[in-house]
């Protein structure tokens, strides 16, 4: 099986430009012909947060007619600049974003690994939290299948990175209690992330915990105090997961148009 994962797109309408520099939408679309054009073609794509940067409908109506091109299926999950009441509105034949729930939580068990959904929005606020009602819900979803390979999806990442700036507004609250389930089950294999725009491993409740590039800008590499938090405009990037023989293996990709492929011969 193969996964993409692919983040924090902040769309907005086509000319509309995040710090007067950023048009989201102008790089989604060669983020959609990438995928598109990968052989093997992923089984599905997962999209973890940041889907839109004002959560506004005109946003989400763009970033829907954009994500149609895509052929293989899609995951959506909220981050921090969503609203999850657009988001649904926006994506009503997105059975698994519906439901009585305030959070959006789901699973899908129609892969070889199972696919689990956590909410880590607090609406309004960039960092993120895991209340008990969140906990739990995961906690029951692992104990119905023990035994199954699963992938854990969230936005804010349950683990600092050392740059101080996005630390500050990470998974502020439920990380030690979500590592404790996670340890409890060995058949997680990986909790996947966006929120900082790079590339971030760390070893967590006896898996790995990882971040993905955005699709647009990224975070500037800066550890320790900083006076600000700045962006970078490195090669926008997503990852390919793959599982293959009860192992989970992922690679960094960047996305754009450079010479090559050359033989070595």
């Amino acid at each position: 099986m193969l996964i993409a994962q692919i983040t924090d797109l902040h769309m907005r309408t086509p000319g509309d430009k995040a710090y007067g520099i950023i048009d989201p939408a102008a790089f989604l679309g060669p983020a959609v012909r990438a995928l598109n054009a990968l052989s093997p073609r992923p089984d599905c794509v997962l999209i973890t947060g940041d889907l839109t940067d004002l959560g506004r409908p005109h946003e989400y109506a763009h970033l829907r007619a954009q994500l149609q091109a895509l052929e293989m299926p899609y995951f959506l999950l909220p981050g921090n600049h969503d609203d999850r009441a657009g988001l649904r509105a926006a994506f009503p034949d997105h059975a698994y974003l519906q439901g009585a729930s305030p959070f959006i939580q789901y699973s899908v068990d129609t892969y070889p690994l199972r696919l689990l959904a956590l909410d880590t929005v607090v609406p309004m606020k960039s960092h993120g939290e895991l209340c008990g009602e969140r906990l739990a819900w995961l906690e029951q979803q692992l104990a119905q299948q023990p035994g199954r390979p699963t992938l854990v999806l969230m936005h804010h990442p349950p683990f600092l990175t050392g740059i101080e700036h996005m630390d500050a507004i990470g998974l502020l609250a439920g990380a030690p209690e979500l590592e404790r389930i996670v340890s409890r089950h060995p058949n997680v294999e990986r909790v996947l992330c966006g929120h900082l725009h790079r590339t971030i491993f760390q070893r967590f409740g006896g898996t790995i915990a990882s971040t993905c590039p955005g699709t647009a800008h990224q975070l500037a590499l800066e550890l320790g105090p900083r006076p600000t938090l700045q962006y970078i405009m490195e090669p926008p990037g997503y990852q390919l997961h793959w599982w293959n023989d009860g192992r989970l293996v992922t690679h960094h990709a960047v996305i754009g148009e450079y010479p090559g492929p050359y033989p070595f011969a």
